[in-house]
């Protein structure tokens, strides 16, 4: 009997979410039913047992990011983290520093963050971006005052994978006095990051970007110097008074034990996802030439690709690519009507706007996968310019 995976598409949606990797799955099963202790609870072994697996777990995050245990704050992802840096810091900053920047083409829940700060009487500069979708650190100096309360800049972007100058933005922030946060949602377990060398203040991180479990996140919070935050979430005082709720172990354990690996395995697999990605690009524009990169290529994450097809209708092409799992932007965003705000802020032109793919590879892909995929597309490509030919001379 065929198992239902076996009809299921190519799955090439990586920057979308993660399949949890089978080892991280095993270290979090036992935590779901015979060490199923609250971490919070002090009073028994029970409790004692969970709150170790979480620090252990708290320990392997922050030694991915140079980080220390103390400064892990364990939320329910990245959404609430950026949701918590940008507020948190923004409140607690003095009437001297009511001034936020950011980039035009951060996450949605870092631009909404940064409108509700506005309407609260701040003053916000959104930064544009270059073509090749990083910004212009001559602006950016120019944007940052003694009156800047924080920075938020994206270490990775979810659509194009292009990588910003986090060691740059860094270095000019900490000389400003403004704190830095960055989303490294799409970042941490892809690219080397250490918040010392990089002056990072802040930084948020996804468990299910990195083949962990969904519902896990961290805040990574610096101590010295000191980032003031003031709490978004009422309770008892969880997560260094920081984030309120009773931490899940399971999903703790799972998130840790995937930067674990990611620690040891993130070069080897960076070298095979860029070797998987220029096969992918040869073999597509072998059949279809004309075919757009948006974004730099060399300032990319290795597993990343976001592309246009001039002249060829977007909705009609997904139709086409049943056999596929791709995205035509941010599965974030998803609920959003429009072309997206990351393509638009590079300037990309009207028939190229709407037909772009998002083509993410990961762990699991295969070359097999890449040479198949990429033969689907450039057969729906060439299948919908045919069929515009026939209607045009109808």
């Amino acid at each position: 009997m065929a198992n239902e995976t076996d009809n299921m598409p190519i799955y090439l949606d990586y920057q979308a979410t993660t399949p949890v990797d089978e080892r991280v799955l095993a270290t979090m099963l036992p935590w779901f039913t015979e060490k199923f202790g609250n971490p919070h609870s002090r009073d028994h072994r029970h409790g004692w047992v969970a709150e170790e697996a979480v620090e252990e777990a708290r320990g392997k995050v922050a030694a991915l990011i140079g980080a220390t245990a103390k400064e892990i704050v364990f939320t329910s992802g990245a959404t609430e983290s950026n949701n918590l840096a940008v507020k948190g810091v923004a409140e607690a900053a003095g009437d001297d520093r009511r001034h936020i920047v950011t980039c035009v083409t951060e996450h949605k829940c870092v631009l909404e963050s940064c409108h509700r700060l506005e309407e609260r009487g701040f003053e916000v500069t959104w930064l544009p971006v270059r073509p090749n979708g990083l910004i212009d650190l001559d602006a950016m100096s120019a944007a940052v005052t003694e009156r800047t309360a924080l920075v938020s800049i994206m270490a990775v972007n979810n659509e194009i994978g292009v990588i910003q100058p986090i060691a740059e933005i860094g270095r000019l922030c900490r000389e400003r006095g403004a704190k830095f946060h960055t989303d490294a949602a799409q970042a941490v377990g892809k690219i080397s990051l250490d918040v010392n060398a990089m002056n990072i203040d802040l930084l948020s991180i996804s468990g299910h970007k990195l083949y962990g479990p969904k519902g896990i996140g961290v805040l990574y919070v610096r101590r010295r110097p000191r980032v003031r935050i003031v709490p978004q979430m009422d309770g008892g005082g969880q997560e260094r008074g920081l984030r309120s709720g009773t931490v899940p172990t399971p999903l703790a354990v799972g998130l840790g034990e995937a930067c674990a690996i990611a620690g040891t395995e993130m070069a080897g697999e960076a070298d095979r996802l860029r070797m998987l990605r220029d096969r992918f690009l040869d073999r597509l524009r072998e059949g279809v030439p004309d075919v757009h990169l948006n974004g730099d290529l060399e300032h990319r994450i290795a597993g990343n690709l976001n592309l246009s097809f001039p002249d060829i209708e977007g909705q009609d092409l997904m139709m086409r690519l049943t056999g596929l799992s791709v995205s035509t932007g941010s599965a974030c965003s998803s609920a959003a009507v429009g072309p997206s705000h990351v393509l638009s802020a590079l300037g990309v032109e009207s028939r190229l706007l709407h037909n772009a793919l998002r083509i993410g590879f990961g762990r699991f892909t295969t070359e097999d996968e890449v040479d198949r995929a990429a033969a689907m597309i450039v057969s729906a490509v060439r299948s919908q310019r045919s069929a515009s030919q026939i209607y045009e001379r109808a």
